[in-house]
């Protein structure tokens, strides 16, 4: 781990380095979407384990997803409700979506805004980053900063981060999949979800 300014980390990511952050649920382990291999490649995780698209506002991941007008009506009622916040929806992927990102699955991405200030002060400038949490694949996410530095020595954190501990509630976010009719739900977590009442 690299200890910069905040600035430092923000130019470091546009640049094509990994980062890592504090969100709300769990920390981050982020790369610009074309370079999300880094990702696979530094947590040992499988080609067939997406990563998630996360950005400042739902308006900076519209462009990253396809469907109808319907759809975005229905997407944009839950992303009011629970962005920012620890729900991840996948959704159908369009065309800007770096292949790299779900490389056995190009057809959907997982999208979130997270309810973190340094989180969000990050996206805002970098635009969005392919994430996933700070973790070699199969082991549960890293809470500490000292933690993570051990596992990624190469990774860049800020160093306006404390020191001890990470905020979060340690949890990981909610993951909820458009099926198209309704919502399928692959992992509960931060958010009580409920698909029968947010159609």
């Amino acid at each position: 781990m690299t200890l910069v300014s905040l600035e430092k980390l923000i130019a470091g990511a546009r640049a094509g380095f990994l980062v890592s952050f504090p969100t709300d649920t769990v920390p981050a382990l982020a790369a610009i979407p074309e370079k999300a291999g880094l990702i696979f490649a530094a947590k040992q995780r499988s080609q067939d384990k997406p990563l998630i698209l996360m950005a400042a506002s739902a308006e900076d991941l519209w462009p990253y997803v396809k469907g109808s007008e319907n759809e975005y009506k229905i997407w944009q009622q839950l992303t009011d409700k629970y962005w920012p916040g620890g729900l991840t929806l996948v959704l159908p992927a369009s065309q800007r979506l770096p292949k790299v990102m779900n490389p056995t699955d190009p057809t959907t991405i997982g999208i979130r805004v997270p309810n973190n200030a340094i989180a969000l002060n990050i996206l805002a400038q970098t635009g969005p980053l392919a994430t996933t949490s700070a973790n070699l694949s199969g082991q549960p996410p890293l809470q500490t900063m000292a933690e993570i530095s051990a596992q990624f020595p190469d990774v860049l954190m800020a160093t306006t981060e404390s020191q001890d501990e990470i905020p979060g509630l340690g949890i990981p976010s909610t993951v909820a999949k458009w099926t198209g009719i309704n919502w399928q739900i692959l992992r509960q977590g931060a958010i009580k979800f409920d698909s029968s009442n947010d159609k």
